[in-house]
């Protein structure tokens, strides 16, 4: 695998991350920028420009990682030569489908099987359910294919957001790149940080994604309560608190974070399902805490992969660390790097959500609040 990065920023323009590498042919061009910047057309006809024939796939974000720095307003794009390693790619609008779970059935569908190692997906962060769509993706792919991934950012605007492969950036999209051969070895991790506080409340009355009742009152009435003076700046307030669902089939507690308040029906739009019958905690940040959790998925990825030494890593992490963290942000990269090794080329994004199994072997998850790390090498 060969690699090269380049950055766009506005005043700046082009800049070179990596050194270039002489003759490099690349297959794969993974592009993640604010929407903003994803939407003057002329800077996806320069990265055409740069690597002729390459595929395109990317999303918009609520940040940009490149290398161990964070940036915003910005196009950071890495360019991957594949030796051994076939890639293959898809696209959806949701107006194709009925619900996400039938987006995720089509896209399985689409990729061949044969041969297939690795799946990672990029969906529009605001309209898709990522419980469904996972749902959709597993059912109709075979047996043991791991899926990675997030949820497309809009910074702190949560207006619209944008998905790409091979074509123009559009709202209301998914994309899907499958990764085929036995020569990739791919690793992965997942780690939140958050810590539960306040009583557990079970989950009276819900449908999918959408929660109206905690013990049986208005679950944006609990919400607002304990808010207090940060209930105004819902939703977008809501990624400092997240909800830790489990119980009711949840193996294993998974993180929510709001995306949407409904005041007319008095109910709260999560990034993923919270089931009735589950029993619901809220959480608060602990800054040290979601350090020490990047880190941790970054060595729960090295082990997934045999420690072997990746040559790149994807970062995935969600706004709401980045809004909590604030100019501690590169920490948690950098605490990526330290496990890595400098030899790790290191590109990703924020994100409203992000997927990722817990363990090898297990079904993948979708997660809020988490750091999510794929690793790739080629044998």
């Amino acid at each position: 695998m060969r690699i090269e990065q380049k950055l766009w920023r506005e005043n700046v323009g082009w800049s070179d991350h990596s050194p270039r590498v002489d003759g490099l042919a690349p297959q794969l061009i993974l592009v993640f920028g604010t929407r903003k910047c994803l939407q003057e057309g002329v800077r996806l006809d320069e990265i055409k420009g740069f690597y002729p024939g390459a595929h395109i796939f990317g999303c918009s974000t609520a940040g940009e990682i490149y290398g161990t720095s964070v940036f915003e307003d910005s196009i950071a794009i890495t360019a991957l030569e594949l030796e051994h390693t076939r890639i293959e790619g898809q696209q959806i609008h949701l107006n194709q489908v009925q619900n996400s779970f039938q987006a995720g059935e089509y896209l399985a569908s689409s990729l061949t099987h044969k041969d297939l190692s690795h799946v990672l997906v990029l969906t529009d962060g605001l309209h898709v359910n990522g419980s469904e769509l996972l749902q959709g993706l597993t059912s109709s792919l075979p047996p043991g294919i791991a899926i990675t991934g997030g949820m497309a950012g809009d910074g702190d605007c949560f207006e619209e957001t944008l998905v790409f492969w091979d074509a123009p950036p559009a709202p209301d999209t998914i994309a899907v790149l499958g990764f085929y051969g036995n020569h990739l070895r791919v690793g992965y991790g997942s780690m939140g940080g958050f810590d539960p506080f306040g009583p557990k409340r079970l989950i009276t009355r819900s449908a999918a994604n959408v929660l109206y009742e905690m013990d049986g009152r208005s679950a944006l009435e609990l919400y607002k309560k304990y808010l207090g003076e940060h209930a105004e700046g819902l939703p977008a307030t809501g990624v400092f608190f997240p909800l830790s669902i489990s119980g009711q089939e949840v193996a294993e507690s998974l993180v929510r974070t709001i995306l949407a308040v409904n005041e007319e029906e008095q109910s709260l739009t999560f990034g993923g399902d919270v089931p009735t019958g589950a029993y619901a905690r809220m959480m608060k940040a602990n800054l040290d805490r979601l350090i020490d959790g990047a880190m941790s998925a970054a060595e729960s990825s090295l082990s997934i992969a045999n420690n072997a030494s990746p040559e790149l890593a994807i970062l995935i992490s969600c706004f709401g660390r980045r809004s909590i963290l604030k100019q501690r942000t590169e920490e948690e990269v950098e605490a990526v790097r330290d496990v890595l090794g400098s030899g790790c080329m290191l590109c990703g994004f924020y994100s409203y959500g992000e997927f990722s199994p817990f363990k090898p072997g297990e079904k993948p998850k979708f997660h809020n609040q988490t750091m999510t790390i794929t690793t790739f090498r080629e044998v």
